[in-house]
């Protein structure tokens, strides 16, 4: 019998479980039959604690005291989140408890369904994120699990985890799809080749600060911006909650009533909503989806008319603007056969069973969104696993000292899309020491490894010693936004021409910078018998290099350094040649 592993999903507003049973997913439903619960947890006055559709009830009297939408706090940093409806602590605590915290007391509350569904205990889960989730939420939400007395094997990508459940039965097609996953608070766009149950990530592109929360801000904001709504806090937890309520009947009527009763003791609001009213507010947040899309596919080098389906999930999905602007936008009908609050859920199962051994059919291979690298001499990145490569992956490169009598290297770890190392971010930084040595005769091998969570690990050694450095990247956070990610690699396409430029003229000024001290001693030594014709040649090399150095051109750098490569090329072979008769002579007189 094969090990139970269940499989989460641990969403902003809703959560599920699920497993395989008798070689097929299925979700396990609470002792009410709901198979979805809301992630909403309670600290009651009383003391009492609630989760789930419990909690979300007592929103209503004690709005205080319910957390939810806590997803959007999992390892961020402070100043990283805005518009959250609770009072958050320096350490982005609510109601003195972690965000890694609550969002176990959820896990809890689904491991508990598990067991009494199943009749015995569970202890190993998959649990989704969002595809654009960095290493510190990854991390928050591994943290999270285990606070549940789960050992998490494995971290999978919402989109993923959709794809696999719409794939299940389409095992013998081979089919390109995208999943167009919408949730209540992060969005992702994956594109995906499925070949003979093999499923590859080609491209993923997401905002893990988007979702149907924004539009509810903005619909309370836009209902109470009247005469009657001035004293009414829009960021209030019932008139978010009420926000939420009108959005959902909106996406199947054309109009609802918002209404916050007795918001100050005796007098109530209220204000009729048109679903033009919805659509319009709602408009500049599907735009940012719709941009995440365009730039997924562009990545994955597929055009729209190549897919073979496009596929909705996430409850957001359930608005009819947001299914007209991705039937625009791919040009065609999307596919809404998955069960939007269900969908993600079902596919950890899969992946779930598929690690217990309880399927064995399916492969998946997932994508890593950004490049990794270091930081090279010259403040150059160099990348090391660039942006889209399947994980789990590892790839490596060797290093040598810059300097004479060098006794260490600083590993610095980056990420990002950018030329130079400080454009982008980062995320981790060490030392590794040697043995003073001569200029370019230390040597120590760098290696980078993503796991199957998309975890990374950065392994540095010494090659003269043996001896290793390892970093583990799990508790960095990227001190920047996920509108900043987006806006990263946008930046390297708007400025990829100067920024090619730039590492065109630092690396043609490193080597000019070695081979101009160089070129010098062998002038003034007249070592390799250079002639007068040759001398002048490369006189004239140096003076062009040393003019194209004073005005920083990147082309005509690096032609220079080249010309004056090539002048010195028969010195420098003479004088290799004569060193060689020279160590000869000595052998044989010795």
């Amino acid at each position: 019998m094969a090990e139970t592993i269940v499989g989460i999903d641990l969403g902003t507003t809703n959560s599920a479980i699920g497993v395989v049973d008798s070689g097929f997913p299925i979700l396990l439903a609470n002792e009410d039959g709901r198979r979805v619960i809301p992630s909403a947890v309670a600290y009651g006055r009383d003391g009492e604690l609630r989760v789930g559709e419990a909690a979300r009830r007592l929103r209503a009297l004690q709005p205080d005291r319910v957390v939810t939408s806590v997803k959007r706090l999992m390892g961020r940093r402070p100043g990283e989140v805005d518009d959250y409806p609770l009072p958050l602590g320096d350490d982005l605590s609510v109601l003195g408890r972690s965000p890694e915290e609550v969002s176990a007391e959820i896990l809890r509350e689904l491991r508990r369904i598990a067991e009494w569904r199943l009749g015995h205990a569970v202890e190993k889960a998959v649990i989704t994120v969002p595809a654009y989730f960095h290493e510190a939420q990854r991390a928050a939400t591994k943290r999270a699990g285990e606070l549940a007395g789960l050992e998490v094997v494995r971290i999978l990508n919402e989109p993923t985890a959709a794809a696999l459940a719409y794939g299940l039965d389409r095992l013998d097609e081979r089919s390109r799809v995208a999943v167009y996953d919408f949730g209540g608070g992060t969005f992702d766009l994956s594109v995906l080749e499925l070949a003979e149950g093999v499923f590859q990530v080609l491209a993923t592109r997401g905002d893990t600060a988007l979702g149907g929360d924004d539009i509810d801000r903005a619909l309370a904001a836009w209902c109470l911006a009247r005469d009657g709504g001035a004293g009414i806090d829009p960021g209030d937890p019932r008139v978010l909650e009420e926000a939420e309520r009108v959005k959902r009947v909106l996406s199947a009527e054309e109009s609802a009533t918002f209404r916050v009763p007795f918001y100050d003791g005796s007098r109530s609001f209220e204000r009729e909503v048109r679903r033009a009213d919805l659509e319009r507010l709602a408009a500049p947040v599907i735009e940012r989806t719709i941009r995440c899309c365009r730039q997924a596919m562009s990545d994955a080098g597929v055009a729209p008319a190549e897919l073979d389906a496009v596929v909705l999930v996430g409850g957001s999905t359930r608005i009819p603007a947001v299914r007209v602007a991705v039937a625009a936008c791919f040009g065609r009908e999307p596919d809404v056969s998955q069960h939007p609050d269900e969908a993600v859920a079902l596919g950890a199962a899969i992946q779930a069973g598929v690690m217990s051994g309880a399927m064995s059919r399916l492969v998946l291979l997932d994508v890593t969104p950004l490049s990794l690298g270091v930081e090279t001499f010259g403040g150059l990145m160099n990348v090391l696993i660039p942006r889209n490569s399947t994980i789990p992956c590892k790839a490596g490169e060797m290093f040598t000292n810059a300097a004479d009598g060098q006794r260490g290297m600083r590993i610095r770890v980056l990420q990002g899309e950018r030329e130079m190392a400080r454009d982008n971010w980062e995320l981790g930084k060490f030392e590794v020491g040697f043995e003073p040595a001569p200029k370019g005769k230390a040597r120590v091998g760098v290696q980078f490894r993503i796991d199957e969570n998309g975890m990374l690990e950065v392994l540095a050694r010494d090659t003269a010693t043996g001896r290793d450095s390892v970093l583990e990247i799990r508790e960095v956070a990227v001190a920047v936004d996920d509108e900043a990610v987006e806006a990263m690699v946008s930046e390297s396409v708007e400025h990829a021409f100067e920024d090619m430029a730039e590492r065109v003229f630092t690396e043609a000024k490193l080597k000019a910078e070695e081979l101009l001290p160089a070129v010098a001693a062998v002038l003034e030594e007249g070592g390799g018998g250079v002639a007068a014709d040759e001398r002048e040649e490369i006189e004239a090399a140096v003076d062009a290099v040393e003019a194209a150095l004073a005005a920083g051109e990147a082309n005509r750098l690096k032609s220079a350094v080249q010309v004056l490569d090539q002048a010195t090329e028969g010195v420098a072979a003479r004088m290799v040649e004569r060193a060689m008769e020279q160590a000869l002579a000595r052998k044989l007189e010795g």
